[in-house]
C-alpha cells in the first residue's frame, strides 16, 4: 500500500497546464484524476507557457494581443502585461529565472524579458520568422529556430549575443534535444516542414547527420496544418526514449535512445500538437489541436487512458511539480 499512497501523493502535488491557443485560456488538469481542476484567464491566443523556477509565476506569450502575460499562480490572475514583438510564440525561461526569451514570428528576433524590472530589455536577431526557443540541457544557451532561414541560433545566455548557428536543411519546427555528459547537447531532432518524420543532427559536428521517417500514413491523409506533417516531440524524463507525434496518422511514435528504433505507435486525437510529461515519467500527455482535447498515454503500457476536454485548439502543454 506505501509505494501506491506515495504515488497518489506524489500526483497530487503536479498540474498540467494547457495553452488553448484558439482562445484566451488556459486549462489546469490534475493527473491524479485526470480531469479539469480549473481555468486561467489570459490575453488572446495563448501560444508559450513557461513556469517561474520557484513555481510562483507563470509567464504566457499572447499571439493576439503581443503581450507576454505574468500570472500569479496562486491567485490564477494576470498580475502584469508586458508589450513585446507581433505575434510572439514559444518562450523560454534561463536557470536563474531573471530572464524570458520570447520568439518575435513576425520579425527575426527573440525578445528578452528582464524578470525583476518586467520590461522588455533586448532583441536578440536570430533569423527570420522564429518559432521555437529551448534552454539548452546545460543551461548554457538558448537555441532559437528560424523558420525563414532554415537554421537555429545558439544563444549565449551569458552574454545575451548568438554564439553560432547550425543548419536544419529544412523549415524547422519543434525541437528536442538530446544530452549528454554535464548536459551538454550531443543531438537535436528537429521536426521540419513537409517532413513526415525529424532530422539528426549531431551537435558536435553541427550538420544534420540523418533524416528518419515516422510509420507510413494512412493514403490521403491530410495534416491539421498545411505543410505540417509532424508538429511536437519530446524525450522522456530518463531520457531513454523520444516522443514524436504525427499529424497525418494522428498518433505518437516513440524511439528508442540512443538507437533511435521504432518501439510503439499510439492513436490518439486529431492533429497532436505538443506533449509533456509527469516527472515520473509514467504519463505523457499529448494536446490534439484538431480535437480540443488531451491524449493521456500510460508510457509503459504504450496505450492511451483518456482524453480530456479542454479548450479551442490546445497546443503549448506543460507539466509543473508544486511547491
Amino acid at each position: 500500500m506505501l509505494p501506491l499512497l506515495l504515488s497518489t501523493l506524489l500526483a497530487t502535488s503536479v498540474r498540467v497546464y494547457v495553452a488553448n491557443s484558439g482562445g484566451s485560456n488556459i486549462t489546469i488538469i490534475d493527473p491524479a484524476t485526470d480531469k479539469v481542476a480549473g481555468d486561467i484567464q489570459v490575453s488572446k491566443n495563448p501560444h508559450g507557457i513557461v513556469p517561474s523556477p520557484d513555481k510562483k509565476r507563470f509567464y504566457v506569450s499572447s499571439e493576439g494581443d503581443n503581450v507576454l502575460d505574468v500570472v500569479e499562480r496562486a491567485s490564477a490572475k494576470i498580475t502584469r502585461r508586458i508589450p513585446i514583438g507581433t505575434r510572439p510564440n514559444n518562450l523560454a525561461i534561463t536557470p536563474d529565472g531573471k530572464r524570458v526569451y520570447i520568439c518575435i514570428r513576425q520579425e527575426s528576433w527573440v525578445d528578452v524579458v528582464d524578470t525583476i524590472s518586467l520590461e522588455k530589455v533586448k532583441s536578440i536577431e536570430v533569423g527570420r520568422y522564429p518559432h521555437n526557443v529551448y534552454l539548452t540541457p546545460d543551461g548554457k544557451y538558448m537555441l532559437a529556430t528560424s523558420m525563414g532561414d532554415k537554421k537555429v541560433t545558439l544563444i549565449d545566455v551569458r552574454t545575451e549575443e548568438p554564439a553560432f548557428t547550425i543548419g536544419t536543411e529544412g523549415v524547422p519546427r519543434p525541437v528536442a534535444i538530446e544530452a549528454g555528459p554535464g548536459g551538454t547537447p550531443r543531438r537535436l531532432f528537429v521536426q521540419l516542414s513537409n517532413l513526415h518524420g525529424f532530422a539528426v543532427i549531431d551537435y558536435a559536428a553541427r550538420k544534420v547527420v540523418n533524416k528518419i521517417a515516422l510509420p507510413e500514413a494512412p493514403p490521403g491523409a491530410e495534416p491539421l496544418i498545411p505543410q505540417t506533417f509532424s508538429h511536437g516531440m519530446a524525450i522522456a524524463p530518463d531520457g531513454k526514449s523520444l516522443w514524436v507525434t504525427s499529424m497525418l496518422s494522428n498518433s505518437v511514435s516513440l524511439y528508442s535512445l540512443p538507437e533511435l528504433k521504432l518501439m510503439a505507435t499510439i492513436p490518439v486525437g486529431r492533429g497532436p500538437d505538443w506533449m509533456t510529461f509527469l516527472p515520473d515519467g509514467s504519463r505523457c500527455y499529448v494536446s490534439n489541436a484538431g480535437a480540443d482535447s488531451v491524449s493521456v498515454i500510460d508510457t509503459r503500457a504504450h496505450k492511451e487512458l483518456a482524453k480530456i476536454p479542454v479548450g479551442k485548439v490546445p497546443k503549448r502543454i506543460i507539466s509543473v511539480e508544486l511547491p
